[in-house]
């Protein structure tokens, strides 16, 4: 199988000699003194062991009354992922490869990747694609019929993405090109660049129109409204919000030093009291974030949300998230705490 060659996109180009907004760049080739602690690889361990348990014979996750849940069992897939546990290879996988497979059977032939139990299809569609780059780009291609299977997927969920952006920018729950909000719309983009990261050819006027819809979307405070017009900040959808400028190739930009300022005074574990709702989605962007800013950015806000997870974790090695569940309050504490182990290009600059 030949992989496509992807266009070159301004937004998404390696701008290798470009430094984010602090002196002390990125922190992907300047990582602290003990980043990863024995705390940290105990705690890993056991949620790593938690997810292998907890799988279902399908390969999904399930999860409350988001039941078997596209979004959840691809979290899970690249909190593995993160642990160096890839399809057919590393100790978990045959975990990971049951978990692709169940993604493959959910991909429509339209494109959209969705189960029965998805509630709000278009945020489940944007963690499965981003998977499925991660999936494609890390592991071997060859003739094989999975590879195959995993590049028409993947194209096909990218082409949906393509055809489905409003005429603001954005996106929203569904995949039609109606309305849209910056938290959906964060999903799309983190999935283009995945995709792209891949090999797959992504349509750049697509990226600079949700680009500045994310633009449009941030607020004089440096936070980020959930919808265009009139709107207050919240913490997480600003943590997604800056992370998704760093995405685009965008290192320096007002946009970027106002948004870290705004979650610096707002939601710094342990030294602020954030609303305890989207704690998880916010913590997966707002680490995302800071290891892409770097510096002191990452010095004062890793160590914090290190301890704070750390402490949250339960005796069986989960994570509670009250809204959705277990499973995904322990993929995402997974996923931000093997931040530094580097393993998913998706994190990189």
């Amino acid at each position: 199988m030949i992989r496509s060659v992807s266009l070159p996109i301004a937004l998404f180009a390696c701008t290798l000699a470009a430094q984010p907004s602090e002196s002390g760049g990125g922190a992907q080739n300047n990582p602290l003194t003990q980043e990863i602690t024995p705390a940290l690889d105990e705690a890993v361990s056991a949620g790593i062991a938690y997810l292998a348990q907890t799988q279902q014979p399908d390969g999904a996750w399930e999860s409350g009354r988001y039941g078997k849940n596209v979004a959840i069992t691809s979290l899970a897939c690249l909190a593995l992922m993160s642990d160096g546990h890839m399809p057919g290879r590393g100790e978990l996988g045959d975990v990971v490869d049951r978990g692709v497979d169940f993604i493959l059977s959910t991909s429509k032939e339209s494109g959209l990747i969705t189960s029965e139990a998805n509630n709000g299809p278009m945020y489940g569609h944007g963690f499965a694609t981003l998977f499925l780059g991660e999936v494609y780009g890390m592991t071997p291609g060859g003739d094989n019929s999975r590879a195959d299977r995993v590049h028409e997927a993947l194209v096909k969920a990218v082409r949906l993405i393509e055809q489905t952006q409003n005429e603001e920018g954005g996106w929203r729950y569904n995949p039609v090109p109606y309305d849209a909000d910056v938290s959906v719309t964060i999903c799309q983009i983190m999935a283009l660049r995945s995709a792209r990261n891949a090999g797959i050819e992504v349509n750049a006027q697509v990226i600079d129109r949700a680009v500045e819809y994310v633009r449009l979307c941030q607020n004089p405070d440096g936070g980020f409204k959930y919808q265009l017009g009139s709107g207050n900040s919240a913490w997480p959808r600003t943590a997604a919000g800056v992370a998704s400028l760093f995405y685009a190739g965008i290192y320096e930009d007002d946009a970027i030093d106002n948004g870290l300022e705004y979650l610096n005074k707002n939601a710094l574990p342990g030294s602020t009291s954030p609303s305890r709702s989207h704690y998880f989605y916010g913590q997966y962007y707002a680490v995302q974030a800071m290891y892409l800013a770097g510096g002191e950015s990452w010095e004062i806000w890793w160590p914090a949300v290190r301890a704070e997870l750390i402490a949250a974790q339960n005796d069986d090695g989960s994570w509670d998230d009250r809204s959705v569940g277990p499973p995904y309050g322990t993929a995402m504490a997974l996923i931000v705490l093997q931040m530094p182990k580097r393993y998913l290009p998706i994190f990189q600059k």
